[in-house]
């Protein structure tokens, strides 16, 4: 693994990316070993993508983390300790490498996941962006990009987004 400071000397180097899983879904997966490894690989891919939504606008607020931390718990079944630091791997591996992984850790989410639980991504995805009052247009757009790459469909995306309505900052004065 590469330090910080090699990081800075010489700068990013390419990973070779894997058919079936990347390096950021195994790094978040190490945090969560005791449970099966398909079930590890779902919630890490799935903690990977709230953070790609909670960084769109380039700002992980406190109340985006906070949300963050209570799915990861609820939906992965997770002590609350281990949901934190699901999530605090996850967020630095996004602000890391999140635009080079983004679509890699979604197709893996893809395959992994039932159509039910895409459709529940999608809600938790709108939580987490309106954990702070507001949906900014560019998180409506990763959500939207998401979907998209979810294979879902535009109702499935327009049904998910309608419970959020209130909180669109493109609805709002």
């Amino acid at each position: 693994m590469m330090s910080l400071l090699d990081l800075f000397r010489t700068g990013p180097k390419k990973q070779p990316q894997e058919a079936s899983s990347s390096d950021t879904i195994r790094r978040i997966s190490r945090a969560i070993d005791k449970l099966p490894p398909d079930r590890a690989k779902y919630i890490a891919t799935f903690a990977f993508i709230l953070g790609r939504v909670a960084n769109a606008d380039m700002n992980i607020s406190n109340e985006e983390i906070s949300e963050m931390e209570r799915i990861v718990e609820r939906v992965g079944g997770l002590p609350e300790e281990q949901a934190v630091l699901v999530v605090e791997i996850s967020k630095s591996q996004h602000l890391l490498f999140g635009a080079t992984e983004n679509f890699v850790v979604t197709k893996e989410f893809n395959k992994l996941a039932t159509r039910s639980q895409k459709q529940a991504l999608l809600h938790c995805l709108f939580a987490v962006s309106s954990s702070d009052h507001s949906i900014s247009v560019k998180e409506d757009n990763e959500i939207r990009a998401i979907s998209k790459e979810l294979r879902l469909d535009h109702s499935d995306f327009i049904a998910a987004r309608s419970t959020y309505r209130e909180h669109l900052a493109v609805l709002k004065d």
